[in-house]
């Protein structure tokens, strides 16, 4: 039986992803299904709170449980469920929304679509009902579209909210009143930014070939511009990049040579990771680069770019570059070029694809190709004889600016530097970057624990699932320590962070995939020295931590000085 997991945000983000990984567990032996469309479904689990009235769940068995016993006995409550599930019909009084009650729908997306997609929508559904609002949010996180937005909710909303810091497709938001912003935004000042959606949104109007949104006055504060299709291009590429380097990473378990052999095992590994994962790195970042530009007709131009990169010995940095020339080529072409109604058909399909890439071909060959190419031999042989003392200051600036704006700007800077250095087979400073990004979590979980008395209950039950969370390298578990302390907090975490980082370039560390935390150590030779990496985090995430438990007021003289 296909069943539907309903989990209320108050949970958090921490309890919830752990119950909804022990009830996936338990699943099976119930004879159920876990699944996130509610159309497929035909049974519901309402956990954490009320059922709000949903006519999508319509005819369907509804359940609405108690989640301590969800997490404790998983078998027993999903038994339980399916006994004691009774068919839905939501009140008539549901479809129709009160014209004194606001009826807001938000679409939340961020470039890894692991921690800020979530967090941020918790934060503008938390928000939202406080002040009295409806609300329904959209997660495109890492594995597709989260509590997706029906027509009929569309219809419905009287104002639409996108944080996203990549393009995504708004399509089906035509003709509604839209305010966009960004996820960091939408986390430490969301009520400020709920002020300003309701002030500034500006009725949404999709271009004829795609649904994303022109730019314009009062919508640039999203992140759009050259950041935004940067980072729309990493979270394309990003899969590859873990699948590749772990794949490689497996192939060196049977010996760091042994992929020379040709027919073996550790040879097929490296043909997987190395010959086609990493070769497909640069141009698909480069070919999603332009897709955020241009949409569809800038994806083959953008994507050819990224090949005669590769071809060129550009690498990433011709990789960029390709990505950038097609998608505004391709888009100069669409917004410039008037052909007859009977031939504008052809324009998307035929003729901007053709002449961009062309164009970007030809300039790709004679005119980028080459200088690139210089430039990146130039940073590659850099990186790889850096001597000891070198070394150790780039890991601790990349340390650093991970710790920075946890997720931020700054931190997305050093994320990308590290994982884009991944095609051109250097490990190390994305064994500092990763490292640095767990500090701040881990540190402000371990501050709980040493200095109890200072937090109250809720910051120490906070504490629990940012150790979860820093292991799992998502820097942004932190954030509400710092938005709560910020002179006291980020400083800690950027030492920590710095420590950290530099550490890890001194023992010569090496990580083969960009993003999974710890939790990458259990893909053989991920990793190298294991100890030595695990060193430089416990080092960092005790610096941080027990600076920060020192430097920190009791709660009581932070309510007061309130």
């Amino acid at each position: 039986m296909k069943t539907l997991l309903i989990i209320d945000k108050s949970l958090g983000l921490a309890r919830s992803h752990l119950v909804k990984k022990l009830l996936g567990a338990a699943a099976a032996k119930a004879d159920l299904t876990l699944t996130d469309k509610i159309d497929e479904s035909e049974l519901a689990i309402v956990l954490g709170g009320a059922l709000s009235a949903d006519s999508a769940l319509n005819g369907k068995k509804v359940y609405v449980g108690d989640v301590e016993l969800a997490a404790s006995q998983p078998e027993q409550f999903l038994t339980q469920a399916k006994a004691q599930a009774e068919p839905y019909q939501a009140p008539a009084v549901a479809a129709v929304s009160s014209s004194s009650v606001p009826r807001i729908v938000a679409v939340t997306a961020c470039p890894t679509g692991v921690a800020h997609t979530f967090m941020a929508a918790e934060a503008i559904e938390q928000e939202a009902k406080k002040r009295g609002w409806w609300v329904k949010v959209e997660t495109r996180g890492s594995v597709g579209a989260g509590n997706a937005i029906t027509p009929e909710e569309v219809e419905q909303a009287d104002l639409v909210i996108v944080a996203a810091d990549i393009e995504v497709d708004l399509s089906k938001f035509a003709g509604k009143k839209m305010y966009r912003t960004s996820t960091g935004l939408a986390l430490k000042k969301t009520a400020q930014e709920l002020d300003k959606a309701q002030a500034e949104a500006t009725v949404f109007q999709p271009t004829a070939q795609s649904g994303a949104q022109p730019a314009s006055a009062g919508q640039k504060k999203g992140g759009t511009g050259s950041y935004r299709h940067l980072l729309t291009g990493v979270s394309y590429m990003l899969p590859m990049v873990v699948a590749g380097g772990l794949c490689i990473a497996l192939s060196f378990v049977f010996g760091i040579e042994a992929f020379k052999q040709e027919g073996t095992l550790a040879a097929h590994l490296m043909k997987i990771g190395g010959g086609s994962a990493f070769a497909l790195m640069v141009p698909v970042l480069a070919g999603y680069i332009a897709f955020s530009i241009a949409d569809r007709p800038g994806l083959a131009p953008g994507m050819v770019g990224g090949m005669l990169a590769v071809s060129t010995g550009a690498g990433f940095l011709g990789g960029i570059i390709a990505g950038f020339l097609a998608g505004y080529l391709a888009k100069a072409l669409s917004d410039h070029v008037k052909l007859p109604q009977s031939m504008s058909a052809l324009k998307p399909i035929l003729i901007i694809p053709l002449v961009a890439t062309l164009i970007t071909g030809f300039i790709m060959i004679y005119v980028v190709g080459t200088p690139v190419a210089k430039i990146l031999t130039g940073l590659t042989s850099w990186l790889q004889s850096m001597g000891t003392a070198n070394a150790v200051i780039l890991g601790a600036i990349l340390g650093g600016m991970m710790c920075t704006d946890m997720g931020g700007p700054v931190n997305k800077v050093a994320y990308v530097f590290g994982t884009t250095l991944l095609s051109s087979q250097i490990y190390a400073p994305m064994a500092a970057v990763m490292a640095g990004g767990m500090v701040p979590p881990l540190a402000m979980g371990l501050a709980t624990l040493v200095a109890a008395k200072k937090f109250s209950a809720s910051e120490r039950e906070g504490g629990k699932a940012a150790f979860v969370l820093g292991l799992c390298f998502i820097s942004e578990g932190a954030i509400p320590y710092a938005a709560r302390d910020p002179m006291r907090v980020l400083p800690c975490c950027i030492l920590g962070g710095a420590v950290t980082g530099a550490l890890s370039m001194a023992v010569g560390a090496h990580l083969m995939a960009p993003h999974g935390g710890l939790f990458v150590l259990l893909i053989p030779g991920a990793i190298t020295p294991v100890l030595g990496y695990l060193f430089a985090i416990l080092a960092g995430t005790a610096v941080a931590g027990l600076l920060y438990a020192v430097l920190k007021g009791p709660d009581e003289q932070l309510v007061k000085a309130a």
